[in-house]
């Protein structure tokens, strides 16, 4: 037997139960169920990750690894000693 048939009797004596209930505490309980539903939908997303998305950064950070960066040669005389001096 499935959790969900074994839910259901319990899902009619909620049911009678919400049909009693005043219209703003019917608002937090379907707020509650949102909640939990959206709660559920990020462990799922955060644990499978966007494959494409993930080999694009990969392609990214290697592209960034593999640049030349070299610092600029100061102009004056000025820009050279505020180089040394932060160094």
């Amino acid at each position: 037997m499935t959790i969900r048939e074994t839910a259901m009797p319990l899902a009619s004596f909620a049911n009678a139960k919400l049909q009693q209930l005043s219209e703003p505490l019917l608002q937090e309980v379907t707020d509650f169920i949102d909640f939990v539903l959206h709660k559920h939908q990020v462990k799922i997303a955060d644990s499978q990750p966007d494959e494409p998305l993930v080999g694009k950064w990969s392609q990214w950070f290697e592209a960034v690894d593999s640049l030349d960066v070299s610092p600029p040669e100061p102009v004056s005389n000025y820009e050279q000693i505020l180089l040394n001096k932060y160094r």
